[in-house]
């Protein structure tokens, strides 16, 4: 069979086929486009960007500039200026749902937890500060007299005078009860200490919490437990019934030594002291560092230097009407006064103080023993009708003593009379009550 020949091309099967145009003549040919009839023109830029091309290929930089405006080689292009204007614009004037504040970045802190943070620090900072001036205290006011265990702590104590058991000759015992923030050496600044030591023995005590006295915190100290230990102390030291002179916050602690414990206790001398119940601002104000955990963070940052700040005017009403005494200023230990050990202790007594004395004041009357109520008629902490007068009316035999132009620190203006009031209850005492 004869292999069929190719096709030739010929005049007819040519004519079928459109004669192809050169390059030079295409035209955009898409339909209903008004450029369709023009033709396709070469860039003016296709040689230089065929050129860079095929140096992109050979691997040779280009450092030429780019030509068009805010380009430099190896930049990044910065925004025209209308852009930058309006994105500027943005962040000072934020539209609806937007803020203009950037968001933080991922891992960085936000502004409430660097707040937190620098609270925190000076929060750290005082109380290594409060700790440094507490221990400098310490170690520039050595304990003054000695110890004894009692009531589960260490009882910082002062004894002096004589030791003999004869009324007659030397007077009988005296126990001291210092007021609330005070210490030991608040008698020895007014004297008051010295002046008994004369003729009796006399023992003067820093109540847990005070002073030199460490107060656990893993019990209350009321007012029973702290006439409970100063019992424990009597017979410890083999005190022969006491005159038992307690000054403020001490003669609530003296009111309940010797309704617990009558055959411990010969006499009470109580002086300027708060003893029935009444609605006081400075409760509430001072109470707080006596709370758990807030109060330990009181104490050991903000509460000694608030403290300090207050001092002057504190000293100038509780001594008032008479100026604060020298002697004061310079025997008395202010930087131990001001320690967080103490001031927790002195608002825990302060918190409890409303409370102790309508408790005690329902058992005033059950007293039957000398009893002298001393009181200043200037005294602008604590009223002298509501408290003295009525307390020498509660108690029966009860003498009551008005100080003229005398305030809260009676002790300190007329030590003088608070050791005759001592000697009258001694006599009262050898007398048969």
């Amino acid at each position: 069979m004869p292999r069929p020949t190719p096709l030739q091309p010929t005049p007819s099967r040519l004519a079928a086929y459109p004669t192809p145009r050169p390059a030079a003549d295409l035209t955009l040919e898409r339909p209903g486009d008004a450029r369709a009839a023009s033709p396709v023109r070469e860039s003016p830029q296709a040689p230089e960007r065929a050129q860079a091309q095929e140096r992109a290929q050979q691997g040779v930089p280009d450092h030429r500039a780019d030509s068009r405006p805010g380009i430099r080689p190896g930049r990044t292009p910065e925004p025209p200026a209308g852009a930058l204007a309006s994105w500027r614009h943005d962040l000072a004037f934020p539209g609806p749902g937007r803020t203009s504040r950037a968001p933080d970045a991922p891992g960085r802190p936000s502004r409430t937890a660097m707040a937190l943070g620098a609270v925190a620090g000076l929060a750290v900072g005082a109380a290594l500060v409060n700790g440094a001036r507490a221990r400098r205290a310490e170690h520039e006011n050595p304990p003054p007299g000695r110890f004894m265990r009692v009531a589960g702590t260490r009882l910082h104590y002062l004894d002096r005078g004589p030791l003999g058991r004869d009324l007659d000759r030397h007077g009988p015992d005296v126990l001291l009860l210092h007021g609330n923030g005070a210490m030991v050496e608040d008698f020895l600044a007014s004297g008051l200490f010295g002046r008994l030591a004369r003729r009796h023995r006399t023992v003067a005590v820093d109540r847990p919490g005070f002073g030199h006295s460490p107060r656990p915190r893993r019990r209350l100290w009321t007012v029973a437990a702290q006439a409970d230990a100063m019992a424990e102390a009597i017979v410890r030291l083999g005190l022969m019934r006491p005159v038992v002179v307690g000054h403020s916050w001490g003669t609530l602690v003296a009111l309940s030594l010797a309704l617990r414990h009558p055959d411990l206790v010969g006499g009470l001398v109580l002086a300027s002291g708060y003893y029935y119940p009444e609605a006081r601002l400075d409760v509430p104000l001072l109470s707080p560092p006596a709370l758990p955990v807030l109060g330990d963070l009181m104490v050991h940052t903000v509460s000694p230097p608030l403290t300090r700040a207050m001092l002057p005017r504190i000293l100038a009403k509780i001594f008032a009407p008479v100026p604060v005494p020298p002697r004061f200023l310079e025997q008395f230990p202010i930087d131990m006064a001001l320690r967080p050990s103490q001031l927790r202790a002195s608002a825990e007594d302060n918190a409890m103080m409303t409370f102790e004395a309508a408790r005690l004041s329902r058992a005033y009357g059950r007293l039957e023993l000398p009893t002298v109520v001393m009181h200043g008629d200037g005294d602008r902490l604590i009223g002298l009708d509501r408290h003295a007068v009525r307390l020498a009316q509660a108690i029966p035999g009860a003498e009551l003593e008005v100080l003229p132009f005398v305030g809260h620190m009676l002790h300190y203006a007329r030590p003088d009379l608070v050791e005759r009031a001592v000697d009258r209850v001694a006599r009262r005492m050898r007398e048969g009550g």
